[in-house]
C-alpha cells in the first residue's frame, strides 16, 4: 500500500539548523523538497549560503584513511565535538610535516640515484673500471646512444677511416648504446660526426668505483636501503594514526556527520522577520502521516521553532512521492512494479495484484509438484542468502507451480505417480455450442482472461474516482462504460454457452448499444460534465471519423487482450508435452528408465521453460492488465540521509 504522507515545514533561528538537523531530522524519514523553489508564495526568501567549515578537516582525515586499519563502521562517540577533531588533526598534521620533511629529503637521493642507475644501466657489460676510462690523460671518450640505422652507416662508411674506438654496449628500442674512444688531438671532429650521427650523450657520475656492472648493483642495494628508509617513516605515521584508532575513528565519524549535516542548507531558505530583524530557516518536504503526528508533538516544547504539517492537497507546488509499504511476504514482487514505474500517490499500489496473479497465473502455465517444489525451496534459499528479490518471486511462483501440479497430477513429468486433482493439461476436452471439441484449460484460460479484464477495470474506475477524472470514471474504455460493455460481453458469451439463447440476445440487444455509445461521445460528454463551452475539438467530420477508428480499435483491443490469454493454458500443454518427450528419451516406454535423463531433463525444461514463462506472465501483467488501470507515473519517496 501507499503510505500517508503530510507536507511538513519547520522554521527556526538560522543558526539553530545544525541541532534541528541532529536532534529531529535525523530521527525521522523526510523527503526534503528545495524550499525556495517549493515556497514560491512566500515572499523575501533567499537561499541559505553558508561556506562548508567542516569539508576541509573531514577532506583532510579521509587523507590519512589509508593509516587506519578499522571496521569501516567505525566508533560513534557523541562526546566528541569540532574543537576536539581538530585539535586531534592539528597533532596529526604535526607529525605528518615531520615525516614529510625527512620523506621528501630521502627522495631526492631516491631520484637521483634512480636517475644515476637507468644513465649507467645499458653500460653494465662494459668491462672496465669507470673511474680508469674517466682519469685517461690522452684519450677522450664519450658516453651515449645514436640510432640502429645510424650506427649501421657509421660501421659501413666511417669506421674504418677514423681514428676511433666504439664500444657497442646494448642494443634496445631501435638504439645503439655505447661509448666511443678518441685522441683528445682529433676529439672534436669525432664528436662533430657523431653527432652528425644524432648520437646523444650520457652523463656518467666520478663517484663511483668498479666496472659498470658493480656500480649498478651497489647503487641498486642503496636505491633499496632508501626505500626501506621510506616506507619506515611511513609505518611510524601509521603507528602513530593507529596508537590512537578509537579517537580518528570517532573523529572520522563526526566530522562526517557535520560535513553531511551541513549539505541541508543546499535545500534550506531563509527569510527575515520583520520585527526583531533575525533571519529564519525554513525547511519543508513529504514526511509519513505517522512519523508527522510524532515530530509535532516532539518539537511542541521548542519555543523558537515552528512545525506546521499540511495535507497533499493542501500543498503549494509538488506532488507528494510514493512510499511503498506492503508485508514482507509481497514486497518483493514491488521489484516488477517499479521496472513499470511507481504509483504515483492518487493512485492504486498494485503490489498485492501483481503478487496474487503473477504467482497464480505462473503456477497455472507451470505445474508439475517436483519442479514447483525445487523452484519454491531454491529460491527461497537464494532470497536467504543473497536477499535477490527475484529468487523471492520464484519462490512464492514455485509454491504456486506445486498447487497446481497437485491439480494436474504431475511430478516430475509422471502424470501416474498421484492423482489429478482437476486435470491432466494435454488430454482433457470439452464441447462447446458453435464451436466443438475444444481442450478444457484453453477454455479456462480464456475465462480466467475476462475475469482479470473486468478486475483491472474496477481498478481503473477506483483510480479515477481518487484522481477525480469524469472521463475515467465514466466514458473510458476501461471505465464504467467499458465495464459494462465487456461485462455484458462476458454474460452473453457465459448465456450462450450454457445453452440460454433467449437471455443472450435481450442482453446483446440492451447492453451493447449504450456503452458504446457512450464511449464514442466521451470527449464532448466529458466536456459537458465538466462545464466547459467546447464540446468538440475540431469539426465535426473529423470527431465522427476519429470515434469510428476509435471504437474499432477499441473492439479489436477487448478481442486481442481476451485471447492474448490462451497462452496460459498453452504454456500447461507445452509444459506436459516437454515431458513426455523427456520420458521417451528417457526410454519410459520401454519400462526401463535412464535416470540420467531424466535429471538433466528435468533440469532443462525447469530452467528454460521457468525462464520463459516467468516473461510470458510479466508480459500479461504489463501489457493486457496494467495498461488498463495502471499509469506508474510516480516518484520515489527518497529520504534525506543524514549522517548518524
Amino acid at each position: 500500500m501507499i503510505v500517508d504522507m503530510k507536507f511538513l515545514t519547520i522554521t527556526g533561528p538560522k543558526d539553530d539548523i545544525d541541532r534541528v538537523t541532529e536532534q529531529y531530522i535525523s530521527k525521522y524519514e523526510i523527503h526534503l523538497e528545495n524550499a525556495l523553489s517549493e515556497l514560491k508564495d512566500v515572499q523575501k526568501l533567499r537561499p541559505f549560503v553558508s561556506a562548508n567549515p567542516y569539508k576541509e578537516p573531514y577532506n583532510k582525515i579521509l587523507s590519512y584513511e589509508k593509516y587506519m586499519h578499522f571496521n569501516k563502521t567505525g566508533s560513534n562517540n557523541n562526546a566528541w565535538d569540532f574543537d576536539s577533531a581538530i585539535q586531534l588533526l592539528d597533532e596529526a598534521d604535526k607529525k605528518y610535516r615531520e615525516i614529510e620533511e625527512q620523506k621528501n629529503e630521502l627522495t631526492t637521493q631516491l631520484d637521483r640515484l634512480n636517475n644515476t642507475a637507468t644513465s649507467i644501466y645499458p653500460f653494465r657489460v662494459l668491462e672496465y673500471n669507470i673511474n680508469a676510462i674517466l682519469d685517461l690523460k690522452f684519450i677522450k671518450y664519450s658516453f651515449g646512444r645514436l640510432p640502429a640505422v645510424q650506427y649501421e652507416k657509421f660501421v659501413k662508411l666511417m669506421y674504418d677511416e677514423l681514428d676511433v674506438i666504439f664500444v657497442k654496449c646494448e642494443e634496445n628500442s631501435g638504439f645503439v648504446w655505447g661509448v666511443y674512444f678518441a685522441p683528445k688531438t682529433q676529439f672534436s671532429r669525432i664528436e662533430a660526426i657523431f653527432s652528425s650521427l644524432h648520437f646523444e650523450k650520457t652523463y656518467i657520475p666520478h663517484e663511483y668505483d668498479g666496472t659498470p656492472f658493480e656500480v649498478y648493483t651497489h647503487i641498486q642495494k642503496q636505491i633499496q636501503t632508501y626505500r626501506n628508509d621510506i616506507e619506515s617513516l611511513d609505518k611510524k605515521f601509521a603507528d602513530f594514526i593507529q596508537s590512537r584508532i578509537s579517537e580518528f575513528s570517532s573523529a572520522k565519524t563526526h566530522l562526517e556527520r557535520l560535513t553531511q549535516n551541513f549539505d541541508i542548507r543546499k535545500l534550506a531558505a531563509i527569510t527575515t522577520h520583520s520585527d526583531s530583524n533575525n533571519d529564519y530557516f525554513i525547511l519543508c518536504g513529504w514526511i509519513a502521516a505517522k512519523d508527522a503526528a510524532a515530530l509535532s508533538e516532539e518539537m511542541d516544547s521548542e519555543k523558537e521553532l515552528y512545525c506546521f504539517t499540511n495535507e497533499p492537497s493542501e500543498a503549494t507546488i509538488s506532488s507528494p512521492p510514493t512510499k511503498l509499504k506492503n508485508p514482507r511476504i509481497i514486497k518483493p514482487f514491488e521489484m516488477y512494479i517499479k521496472m513499470y514505474g511507481l504509483p504515483a500517490y492518487n493512485e492504486i499500489d498494485p503490489t498485492l495484484f501483481v503478487a496474487l496473479t503473477y504467482s497464480f497465473i505462473f503456477g497455472a502455465m507451470f505445474g508439475d509438484v517436483g519442479q514447483g517444489l525445487c523452484l519454491a525451496v531454491g529460491g527461497f534459499l537464494l532470497y536467504k542468502l543473497k536477499h535477490m528479490n527475484l529468487a523471492a518471486i520464484i519462490s512464492c511462483a514455485g509454491v504456486f507451480s506445486t498447487f497446481f501440479g497437485f491439480m494436474y497430477g504431475s511430478v516430475f513429468g509422471f502424470e501416474n505417480v498421484i492423482e489429478a486433482r482437476w486435470l491432466h493439461p494435454a488430454s482433457r476436452m470439452m464441447t462447446l455450442p458453435f464451436i466443438g471439441k475444444m481442450n478444457t484449460v484453453f477454455v479456462v484460460a480464456i475465462a480466467l482472461g475476462m475475469l482479470l479484464i473486468l478486475l483491472t477495470m474496477i481498478l481503473q474506475i477506483i483510480n479515477a474516482v481518487k484522481q477525480r477524472n469524469i472521463e475515467g470514471v465514466f466514458f473510458d474504455t476501461n471505465g464504467f462504460a467499458g465495464l459494462v460493455f465487456y461485462g455484458s460481453l462476458v454474460l452473453v458469451i457465459f448465456l450462450y454457452m450454457s445453452g440460454h439463447a433467449l437471455p443472450a440476445t435481450a442482453v446483446l440487444l440492451i447492453m451493447f448499444g449504450i456503452p458504446l455509445l457512450l464511449i464514442a461521445l466521451k470527449e464532448p460528454l466529458t466536456n459537458l460534465a465538466e462545464k466547459k463551452t467546447k464540446l468538440i475539438e475540431g469539426g465535426k467530420g473529423m470527431f465522427v471519423v476519429q470515434t469510428f477508428f476509435e471504437l474499432f480499435e477499441v473492439l479489436l483491443s477487448y478481442f486481442s487482450n481476451t485471447l492474448s490469454f490462451v497462452r496460459v493454458g498453452a504454456f500447461a500443454i507445452s509444459h506436459a508435452a516437454m515431458m513426455e518427450v523427456v520420458l521417451m528419451l528417457a526410454g519410459a516406454e520401454n519400462g526401463s528408465l535412464n535416470i540420467l535423463v531424466i535429471v538433466l531433463g528435468n533440469i532443462f525444461v525447469c530452467g528454460m521453460e521457468g525462464l520463459i514463462v516467468g516473461i510470458q506472465v510479466l508480459r500479461l501483467e504489463y501489457y493486457e492488465m496494467f495498461s488498463r488501470f495502471y499509469k506508474g507515473c510516480g516518484r520515489e519517496f527518497v529520504p534525506y540521509k543524514v549522517a548518524k
